[in-house]
Order: structure tokens, then sequence, then C-alpha cells
């Protein structure tokens, strides 16, 4: 998972709204969002690793994860990340329980973001600094830095949510369509704006944008997830080097 971002008002009828793109090669193998067999996890699967990058639960659990794109700090033989989040929504602990016993190992892994709800706190996590960021109410996001790191793609989808969220009182509110319409902005950052992840220019160009395609890595899934007080709806929409391959809707 590479771009996510969400309205947290937790003392609302609908405490979590999440919109995410998972990016990844094309040739990895890779489940679309369906109930895991023998498990409570609702999600997509990485054949590869067995892992997930977004993924809901009974009583109200969401977890994701994103990757961070430091190319100084990468190690081919670090286990897979994606374990991370299957194994949150397969537990029972707490959001700050959790986050709190992967600590001491996070520097095992290459370095990510991870994102946890347990139906009752939202809560980030910073590998590189091993630190546990308490989330305020309102408009927030994460790609491939730190939380809230002014990528021009993370700015520009919190800018078209909280858009979104204002125009929700209105009579003719947009729905969910407009929602996937921000994740499929496949426009690129002007150089000036790029960051500098230690790679080629070029490189950076074709990451920069929320929907990412070439020729051998793109965007993967668009998801959106709508987390109620007794309920939950997760909605996936599954790409790959062609275009949309499907749709997939769970209620919990």
């Amino acid at each position: 998972m590479c771009l996510i971002a969400w309205n947290w008002q937790p003392d609302t009828e609908q405490p979590l709204l999440l919109i995410a793109n998972r990016d990844e090669y094309y040739a990895r193998p890779t489940r679309p969002l369906h109930h895991w067999e023998g498990a409570p996890i609702r999600a997509g699967k990485d054949l590869q690793a067995g892992g997930t990058w977004l993924g809901l639960a009974p009583g109200g659990r969401m977890a994701a994860l994103t990757n961070v794109r430091d190319m100084r700090q990468q190690r081919a033989d670090a286990p897979s990340r994606g374990a991370l989040v299957s194994d949150f929504l397969s537990g029972q602990s707490s959001a700050s329980q959790y986050l709190e016993s992967i600590a001491a190992t996070a520097a095992h892994y290459n370095p990510f973001n991870l994102l946890v709800y347990d139906g009752q706190t939202l809560l980030g996590f910073e590998s590189q600094a091993a630190r546990i960021v308490a989330m305020q109410p309102g408009i927030a996001a994460v790609s491939n830095a730190g939380f809230d790191t002014p990528w021009p793609k993370l700015l520009g989808l919190k800018t078209g949510l909280q858009h979104w969220v204002m125009q929700q009182t209105r009579p003719q509110a947009p729905g969910p369509a407009a929602l996937f319409a921000l994740l499929a902005d496949n426009a690129p950052a002007p150089d000036a704006q790029l960051p500098d992840t230690g790679i080629p220019l070029e490189r950076e160009r074709v990451l920069s944008s929320a929907f990412i395609r070439s020729s051998d890595y793109g965007t993967r899934a668009s998801s959106l997830v709508m987390l109620r007080r007794n309920s939950a709806r997760f909605i996936e929409r599954s790409f790959d080097a062609q275009g949309c391959t499907g749709e997939v809707s769970l209620d919990l």
C-alpha cells in the first residue's frame, strides 16, 4: 500500500472513512479482496509472502501498511511487512498494545508505516523511529514517507477528500465513485516538487502520481473503507497492466 488518506471522526456514527491505493509489481501474484479461510480477515492477499496491505476484521478492526521508499535501507532478506497487518487483524490486542509489541522488532523489517484501528482508537507507527503516532480527528494521510509528509500526491488526495467530506451535507452529495476518481488521478507532480528517495528522477516522476502505471509496476488496488459504529463496508477495485480487472464489495 503506497497512498492512504482518511477522515477520522471518533464521536460520530462513521468514525473512519479511508481511501487507499496499493502499488506493486504486476508480476507479483495477488488475490483480490475476500474473506480469508480459517481467519476473521477480510482483505486482499499477497500470494507470494502471504500477508496483506489493507484489511478489516470483526469488531471494527482495521490495519493498513505503506512501505517507506528509502533505497539506502532496503534488505533483500527482511521479513514481509504484510504479516504486520494480518497479525493485528487476527489478534485481540488493542491498537496501542499491538504497536508497543512490534516496536522492539520493527528494525528487522524494511522501513514501513502502519495504521491500526481497534474499533476505538486510531494509531500510526513509523518504523524508522519506532514511533507511535496518535491520530487527531480530521483529514490525514500517509504515503511512502512519514505520516503527513507533504509529497504532492499526498497533499492532492487530502485536499480532494476534504472537499468530498464538505459536500456530504448537500442534497446531491457525491458518492463513492467520486472517491475512486480521486484515487485514479494519474497526473505526475512537477519536477521541482519531487522528493529525493535515492532513485532516478525518471522513476520519481512515474511514482509521483496518485495512480501509477508503468510497464512493470503500478497501482494494483484502489480501496474504500467505511467504518460505522456497528457495521463496515469495504470496496476494492483491482488493476493490472491493461486496466481494471474487477470490483469486490464486502459488508461486515
